[in-house]
């Protein structure tokens, strides 16, 4: 006769398991990249497809025009946190309509070029930022189950702007930025889910960049993209292993290097969406790279306009 494990996988024979729920720092189906300074700033919440090469299309608006903003991502729902103009706002929108975002909370702190991080299934994260004159280390979370304002977690182990942010099942971590004193950043920080607490440093980028970088996670990797080293454009794509606390390795390069872009991860592949290329352009370009082989990534489709400095999401 079998026996039975309370949880939520049948196997033939009797026996079930319990099954951990989908990590919501990856899709299976969409992209999504929302706001961005196109300019004006814009609301447009873009989506394009995982499974085929179909370009980007609009399918709804945030509550406002928003640039240089957060993007986090529940089973359900795309967030959007601060803003360019120090905006504190977080709004939310359905993956499943689109339609048109409804302000849910404030963060505790207004701040713009900051990086979100997404927890399975209870919770978003928004890490760092520019909140004029200066720059702050400030971690807030705020829950999915509820409509409510954000509460101060931790702080990173550095005050910096216009990071990477990538989320595994345990941990946000932040990568790059550029520091209160104007000189681009290498480190990687990394604090729990489990509790409220701050952030510790666990490695480096093999660039030290910033200027908005791409972050974008596997299940064992977190992957950063894009960026500036403090001049010029970066097209670097590299990664590091969420299981050991160790610096990253270069796996592969941007199709044209980029700085002020979105960052989205499918069960497979991390994109790249959007961005800034000199001589001074803000490019349609969606990148895809595969977690499964260290590759450069190639141009998979585009968004319908040209666009920087917008959040990226994923369902």
């Amino acid at each position: 006769m079998g026996f039975i494990i309370t949880g939520g996988i049948n196997i033939s024979g009797g026996v079930s398991l319990d099954a951990p729920p989908a990590a919501t720092f990856q899709g299976s189906t969409s992209g999504f990249m929302t706001g961005g300074r196109a300019p004006p700033s814009r609301n447009v919440i873009a989506k394009w497809p995982f499974a085929n090469s179909s370009n980007a299309t609009s399918v709804g608006t945030l509550s406002q025009g928003r640039y240089a903003l957060a993007g986090q991502s529940s089973a359900t729902t795309g967030y959007n946190s601060g803003s360019g103009g120090t905006n504190l706002l977080i709004d939310k929108f359905p993956f499943a309509s689109g339609g048109t975002g409804t302000s849910v909370g404030n963060l505790t702190q207004a701040r713009y070029t900051c990086v979100g991080q997404s927890y399975t299934p209870t919770s978003g994260y928004t890490s760092g930022g520019d909140i004029g004159p200066t720059y702050t280390t400030r971690v807030d979370k705020f829950p999915f189950a509820t409509d409510t304002n954000a509460t101060i977690v931790g702080n990173l182990t550095t005050a910096r702007k216009g990071l990477a942010g990538q989320s595994s099942t345990t941990h946000g971590y932040t990568a790059g930025g550029e520091n209160t004193n104007g000189t681009v950043s290498a480190v990687i920080d990394k604090f729990p889910f489990s509790s409220d607490s701050n952030a510790t440093s666990v490695g480096s980028l093999t660039q030290a960049r910033s200027g908005t970088i791409a972050g974008q996670s596997s299940t064992s990797y977190g992957y950063s993209s894009g960026g500036t080293p403090g001049s010029g454009r970066s097209a670097v794509i590299d990664k590091f292993s969420f299981a050991s606390d160790s610096n990253a390795t270069s796996v592969g390069s941007l199709s044209q290097a980029r700085m002020y872009v979105a960052g989205q991860s499918s069960t497979a592949s991390g994109y790249t969406s959007g961005g800034f290329v000199d001589p001074n352009a803000q490019v349609t370009t969606i990148d895809k790279f595969p977690f499964a082989s260290d590759s450069n990534a190639t141009l998979s489709q585009n968004l319908a306009t040209a666009n920087d400095q917008g959040a990226g999401q994923q369902v």
